[in-house]
């Protein structure tokens, strides 16, 4: 018996200890550490679970802080669903501005640019995984469908260029620019979860489709089923 005392004596200070050092990691963080954290930790648990499956105790926990710390910082789940949306937006966004800010030929342009998109996804798994997820209720940013919009914008007016040189409508830019982002961006959730072609050659394959398409546009398209 004095042998079980002693161990279970041994184990209460071991547990007082493990708190301890717990609550020495929490001092040591700065706000802007903490808040860093979070974000790291939110962004995990949002592309493991979705907006819906995560919760604001969840969170906690696995920062090792109290509930109140994720409202301080966020206000709320909500709040560092946004964040954490934003971010990866801003970082997708940047690489394909990049790509498509240089002056090379249009088809150059569209290679780098279909690179840019599977460059993010080969390097932010988990961030273009909540891209890809339904935005949560009342969230005006962060759906897919609002992504494809914000990458086509910067796609229009390139599209607009090569229809006026080829002697066609201008204003049908913003469909195609929309069809050409949507074929990349599902292309590239598919490789996500299936990546067993390499890099290069997934983007080879969606500028082969997309420019040799574009490269026999018909000037005025009509269906040849007859339907209206």
């Amino acid at each position: 018996m004095p042998v079980l005392g002693e161990r279970r004596g041994m184990m209460g200070r071991v547990t007082e200890r493990e708190r301890e050092a717990k609550a020495a990691v929490r001092a040591r963080m700065t706000g802007k550490q903490r808040r860093e954290q979070l974000i790291e930790v939110g962004r995990r648990l949002f592309a493991d679970k979705g907006f819906e499956g995560t919760t604001v105790e969840e969170i906690a926990s696995t920062a090792n802080v109290s509930k109140p710390v994720v409202y301080e910082h966020f206000g709320g789940k909500e709040g560092l669903y946004a964040v954490v949306v934003d971010r990866e937006i801003a970082a997708l966004l940047e690489g394909i501005t990049g790509a498509l800010a240089a002056d090379q030929s249009s088809r150059t342009t569209l290679e780098r640019a279909a690179l840019a998109l599977l460059d993010y996804i080969e390097s932010s798994k988990d961030g273009f995984r909540i891209l890809v997820r339904d935005s949560p209720t009342g969230q005006s940013t962060g759906s897919f469908a609002s992504l494809i919009s914000d990458v086509a914008s910067q796609v229009e007016h390139i599209l607009a260029a090569e229809f006026k040189s080829r002697k066609l409508d201008p204003k049908a830019a913003p469909l195609y620019a929309q069809m050409l982002v949507g074929m990349v961006a599902l292309t590239g959730q598919w490789w996500l979860d299936s990546p067993k072609m390499k890099k290069a050659d997934v983007a080879a394959h969606l500028v082969n489709l997309a420019w040799n398409g574009l490269a026999n546009l018909e000037k005025k398209p009509t269906l040849r089923s007859g339907r209206a």
